[in-house]
């Protein structure tokens, strides 16, 4: 008969949340102890990749490589021409890809991936900088690299300590630290970011007001010296449901909307024969055409109007902005 005492007892899987729990706190251990490791090196990194006048060429085999799709695509939304090469296609026939003027980033956590090293050759003969992110100092890919970013983990998340796991989250976490670092140093801009980002949500929410506004010919406005008559024909005319009232060099005096005509008329029998400056609304709210579109939207949302008149720091009238202007980008 066999004597299976001498081989350990099989244990049933742990609760879900107990493995879920461990592996959270392995990968965000990982993350946080890089902190101790960055060095010159990574300034220097930065400091290639933000002068580099080609393209960044990111780099890695199996989750290396899905990894650096990532952050290349992490560096070419925040203002860095970046790419994805497959090194093994890379060595079978897209070497031409890179260009002198490139800089690469490649990814190993071993830092012995031999589609890597042999990617190398071809990097050390054209003169283009290597970047390494590997886990190994002593690696051959660390060696042959002109710059090598440490990613050095204790341990993976994967409870058999194989699957890449929390080297996989160090390394996506150096390398968006590397894009925001070359962002900054770069002088990357709100705008900048909007221009790169015209289809999405978040290019909407960096739209500002002076291109969502109503401006020109389009905005409703009268003078404080015209009729109540001309007032309500310029808000029939202009469809905003709100006049501006101005002075005749332009400055904002006041405003009359819907809701004020009401009013007016429950109480004056006489409206029309005042003037729209004896019948405004005195100092409206104002917003500088350069604020950023939620900003207006929370503006009118606090204060419970449906109209922000646009105006420069002299209170001259540039335009007019309507909730549902804002409300069309779906902001939220």
């Amino acid at each position: 008969m066999n004597d299976d005492r001498s081989q350990p007892l099989r244990e049933g899987p742990r609760p879900p949340r107990e493995v879920a729990r461990e592996v959270l706190a392995t990968e965000a251990q990982a993350v946080g102890r890089l902190v101790d490791h960055l060095d010159e090196a990574f300034d220097r990194a930065v400091g290639a990749i933000a002068a580099c006048s080609g393209r960044v060429v990111c780099t890695g085999m199996g989750k290396s490589g899905l990894i650096l799709k990532k952050v290349a695509a992490t560096l070419s939304s925040t203002g860095t021409p970046a790419l994805f090469l497959h090194p093994a296609e890379a060595i079978h026939g897209d070497l031409g890809v890179i260009m002198a003027e490139d800089v690469v980033l490649a990814a190993s956590y071993s830092g012995t991936t031999d589609e890597l090293l042999r990617l190398v050759e071809t990097v050390k003969r054209l003169g283009v900088q290597l970047i390494v992110l590997t886990g190994n100092a002593d690696s051959p890919l660390a060696r042959h690299a002109d710059i090598h970013v440490p990613v050095p983990i204790d341990k993976e998340a994967c409870p058999l300590n194989l699957a890449p796991t929390a080297s996989t989250t160090a390394t996506l976490a150096m390398g968006d630290a590397l894009a925001m670092a070359v962002s900054e140093a770069k002088g990357f801009t709100h705008d900048d970011f909007r221009r790169l980002h015209p289809g999405g949500r978040l290019g909407k929410r960096l739209l500002r007001v002076g291109e969502l506004m109503h401006g020109g010919a389009a905005t409703p406005r009268v003078t404080a010296a015209a009729s109540m008559r001309d007032a309500i024909y310029e808000m029939s005319k202009k469809g905003l449901g709100i006049t501006a009232v101005t002075s005749e060099e332009g400055e904002l005096l006041g405003c009359i909307s819907d809701g004020d005509l009401r009013r007016l008329l429950e109480k004056d029998e006489g409206l029309l024969r005042k003037s729209a400056g004896e019948c405004m609304t005195r100092s409206p709210r104002t917003i500088s055409r350069d604020e950023l579109a939620p900003t207006a939207l929370q503006l009118m949302e606090d204060r419970r109007i449906t109209s922000l008149f646009v105006a420069d720091p002299d209170r001259r009238l540039e335009g007019v902005l309507h909730i549902h202007d804002l409300w069309r980008l779906e902001l939220f």
